[in-house]
Order: structure tokens, then sequence, then C-alpha cells
């Protein structure tokens, strides 16, 4: 008969054991992550399938106080299970309600690949410290242990985490499956160790640099569609994503005008683009590659445009800027060529109001104003259209 573990971790061992699991016996056990931090654990049979449960981290938690946990977490498994809860009250575990929740919402999600991006960073960050725990049993100690590793090394993917985080509790608790307060709130960043924020902008050309830049791209081998696209994207300094999904039925060829439905802009608002000469003749030679109908920038098999075929045609050119970078270029030429502020920030799709008051009674995009300024930038990346 096998010997039963019991009681084989003492308080001395626990900060000198070594990355791994270790088991102290009656399912309880220490985890050490490759970064050091300790983190106890209970694993028991719910509803006939082993799973494991947090018990918070160590030293917060001590290894007598986790035993008892760990007991009563056991006998609580064991007296449940002779005594089944109906179907309709079973309550996910957090894997399952994070599945659930971006299964619910994704629809309503305005690219694609948010959903993907969801379940990717929640699969590897979150379900390995909480995926097999019940929503309803989530501490925010047990948060704090999916955040910190990461924390330092890639706070923006922290950050992200934590607010995904927060939407399923929120979720798990409109839906009945929690009842205690949301672990995952910004309150839980009072736990975590203070990072000094520092902007990065994007990487962007000199103004005076954008010209040549485009002639580069020009005599380059790239894919016929990929450098026209990319003209269009300087022209009219917009975003990469409204450019590859740009569609024929979007433009206005008698008014000369793009207009970028709402859904696809940042700011959740219609954009109307006054097209200069160079971007129309660039939209002429779009349309002599192909039907004039769907997407004007298809990928070379069809489709859409991967969202790294700007940055990638970039990097083997050589050229140091990242597409979005072209909208700063722009920017600064606007403000060194005495460009009106508000004719700068509407070519851009900035607010115009300093508030959001003042936002709500500027109603204007001012389209044509700003068609002098687009046929200017235009003359001066490309030169006369002859």
């Amino acid at each position: 008969m096998p010997k039963i573990l019991r009681h084989a971790l003492n308080p001395k061992q626990l900060t000198s054991l070594q990355t791994g699991s270790h088991a102290d016996g009656g399912g309880l056990e220490l985890r050490v992550d490759t970064k050091g931090a300790r983190r106890w654990v209970v694993r028991l049979k719910v509803a006939g399938k082993m799973t494991t449960r947090g018990l918070g981290s160590f030293p917060a938690v001590s290894l007598a106080d986790a035993r008892k946990s760990a007991a009563m977490a056991v006998r609580e498994a064991k007296e449940s299970a002779s005594a089944p809860e109906p179907e309709s009250k079973l309550v996910p575990i957090f894997s399952k309600a994070a599945r659930d929740y971006i299964n619910a919402n994704s629809p309503t999600w305005s690219n694609a690949k948010h959903a993907a991006q969801w379940r990717n960073t929640l699969a590897r960050y979150a379900d390995p410290v909480i995926g097999d725990l019940p929503v309803d049993e989530v501490t925010t100690a047990d948060v704090l242990d999916v955040l910190t590793p990461i924390w330092l090394e890639k706070r923006e993917t922290a950050s992200r985490v934590r607010q995904r985080l927060e939407k399923v509790f929120d979720w798990s608790i409109v839906h009945g499956h929690r009842e205690r307060a949301n672990p995952a709130t910004k309150a839980i960043l009072v736990g975590l160790p203070k990072v000094k924020q520092v902007k990065e902008h994007h990487r962007a050309l000199p103004y005076q640099d954008v010209a040549t830049a485009l002639r580069k791209v020009s005599l380059s081998t790239a894919y016929p569609a990929t450098k026209l696209a990319f003209r269009f994207l300087v022209l009219t300094a917009a975003r990469s994503g409204e450019i590859r999904l740009a569609d024929w039925s979007e433009i206005d060829w008698d008014a000369r005008l793009w207009t970028v439905p709402a859904e696809r802009m940042k700011a959740g608002r219609q954009h109307r683009v006054p097209l200069s000469e160079q971007a129309l003749a660039a939209l002429e030679d779009a349309r002599t590659l192909g039907s004039g109908e769907g997407l004007i920038f298809p990928a070379k098999e069809g489709g859409m445009m991967s969202d790294m075929v700007f940055t990638a045609l970039l990097r083997r050119l050589k050229v140091d800027c990242v597409p979005h970078g072209m909208r700063s270029s722009f920017r600064d030429w606007c403000a060194e060529t005495g460009v009106a502020r508000d004719l700068a920030e509407a070519s851009l799709a900035h607010s115009l109001g300093a508030t959001t008051t003042e936002s709500a009674y500027l109603r204007s995009d001012m389209a044509e104003p700003r068609r002098g300024v687009m046929q200017d930038w235009g003359t001066f990346c490309c030169g006369a259209v002859k």
C-alpha cells in the first residue's frame, strides 16, 4: 500500500525551494514559478474531475493557514459530491466564464482579431493560475499572482490582461455566477510595483523625407497593390486599418471624396477625406489592377492585406519609420507650412473641441476647407500630376 504523504513541508524550507511543484500532502502543493513567486494550491476532485484551486501566495498565506484552507476545501468538495447542485446553479470555472464572455461579446467587436487576442492572452497568462478555479472563488491575491510575474517586463500586456479579467468578472457578477466584488478592478494596482510611464511615440520621418520614401517604395519590387496602398495611406494621412479595408463603394468620384464608415474609425465617427489629384491617380492605378468592386487594395492572394504589410515593406526598404508615423510627418508639415490647427487635426480625424461639450457643438468636419490642405500635401509628396 503506497505511503500517504502528510505534512511533508516545513516552514524553514519554503523560501529555499526551487522552481516546480512541492507537495505537502492532502492535496496541498506549493508552486514556485521561474521568477521565484510562491503560490499555494490544492488539488481536489469536483464533479468527478480533478481540479486545482488557488489558496493565495506565500508568505502572505502561511503553511499552517494553507493546510487549514486545503483541508476545508477537500472536505467541502467531498460533501458537495454527495449532493450535487442542479446544472443550472453550477458556477463555471474561470476559463469557461472567459470563453462564454468572449463568445457573447465578440460579434460586436469592430476588429475580428480581438477575440483571438483575448483568448490567447487569457490562456497564456491567466489560465495557468486561475483557469480551473470557480469564478466566484478567485480572489485579489489570485489576480495578483497572474499579473505580478509580467507587470514589470510586459507592462502593456499586463495592463490588457487586467482589463480583460475585470470584464470577465463583471460579466460573471451580472450573470449571477459571483456575489463577491470584482477582484481585478483598478484598485489592485496598489498591490503592484509602480512603474514610471514613458510615452512612446511612433517612429516618423521628417516630413522633408516623405517624398523620397514614396519614390523608394514606388521603384521597389513590392506587390503593385501594396505600393499603391502605401501611397494612398501617405496621401490621405490615414491609418493602416482604414486603408487595408477601404472599399470601392466608399469612393465618390464626382465629389472627389473618400468616406470612411464610423465602425472603421478609431473615434467611432464617420470620416470624409478630400482626395487630392495624386490620391485620385493612385486610385485610378488601383482600378486597373482589379475589378473596381470590393476591396480597393486586396492582398496578392485575395482578401484583406495583413496588418504587417506596410511595416514589412518599410523594413525591407530600410525606411526608418513605421506606417503610423506618416501621420506625424503630415502633422509636422502642417505646423511648418502654416496650416490652421483645426484643419490639421480634422484631417487626422482628431476631435476638434478642447472639451467634450465643445466637441458636441463642432458638427462640421470641414471637408471642403480641408481640400486645399490635402492637395498641397499631395503636391508636396509627389509633385503635380500631369
